[in-house]
């Protein structure tokens, strides 16, 4: 058994991150964080929890158990500049006063926040959540009752017949097939973001808020924006007083520029919250 205490860069709440973050993969609730993760040809258990000091610790297997944890949480990407920048901000102030140490949760794999995406086009969260878990589950061994994040050759295995059998639809499962099937999608960690959206925009079958989901969740970038967002076109509406095409909601996020990914993030945060300032009329 190894054991790490970790100091996250600036800001961070683990118990405020892990909100609606358990999947499949993992149980994030009162402020501590348990996993199933994949270390060469071996499934291991990873547990963490946050001190009253800050400090984050890790109980894992192996070296790569702790490694899982500082991606998955976040931990070395401090967003204090973000802090400091929008603290004034009219729509994130008062969020950020609230929230500051949110910080969105990784997937295991970057396959996963590709399923991620695929399963939660134009549908409502709980039910694309459910059929991401029924996914994985089909996909992947489990350890101590969770599984582990799927690989792009464990979905790739997958007829979209039987993808569509477990609730994806038909499009979406063949988008999901394909791309599982011809890409490095792991290898995506070592392009720019400019280079990631380039390259995943040309799929059929991937959209700007699917993209997001990626750069998001499975790179852990937050310089590209949860596009088209359904939630961010509610809060646009509220905004503006009148329906909002989602593409509409391009403009909410060019104030942030490399930081429109954790402003997506934190502008659903406040929104859900009541912490955005909307008109009396809204």
């Amino acid at each position: 058994m190894v054991r790490a205490e970790l100091s996250p860069k600036g800001p961070y709440s683990l118990r405020l991150s892990g909100r609606l973050a358990s999947d499949a993969t993992r149980i994030v609730a009162g402020g501590t964080y348990r996993a199933t993760v994949r270390v060469g040809e071996r499934l291991e258990r990873v547990h963490a929890l946050q001190r009253p000091d800050g400090r984050i610790v890790v109980a894992a297997e192996s070296d790569a158990g702790i490694d899982h944890v500082r991606f998955a949480l976040g931990l070395d990407d401090d967003h204090s500049e973000f802090l400091r920048r929008f603290e004034r901000d009219p729509l994130l102030a008062e969020t950020l006063r609230h929230l500051r140490g949110l910080r969105p949760m990784r997937t295991g794999t970057v396959a996963q926040a590709l399923l991620r995406a695929v399963a939660g086009q134009l549908i409502q969260a709980g039910r694309a959540r459910q059929i991401e878990r029924a996914v994985v589950q089909a996909a992947t061994p489990a350890l101590g009752g969770l599984h582990t994040a799927p690989t792009a050759a464990e979905l790739g295995r997958f007829a979209p017949a039987d993808l569509a059998r477990l609730g994806l639809g038909a499009r979406r499962a063949g988008a999901l097939v394909r791309l599982c099937r011809g890409s490095d999608l792991e290898g995506l960690k070592r392009n720019s973001t400019r280079t990631v959206v380039a390259r995943l925009t040309r799929e059929r079958g991937l959209g700007p808020w699917s993209v997001g989901i990626v750069c998001l969740h499975g790179l852990g970038r937050y310089d590209y924006g949860l596009y088209r967002d359904l939630g961010l076109a509610r809060l646009a509406g509220a905004l503006w007083g009148r329906y909002v095409e989602p593409e509409e909601t391009d403009e909410l996020l060019v104030p942030y520029a490399e930081w429109a990914g954790l402003a997506s993030v934190y502008l659903l945060a406040g929104f859900r919250r009541g912490f955005v300032r909307l008109p009396l009329a809204a």
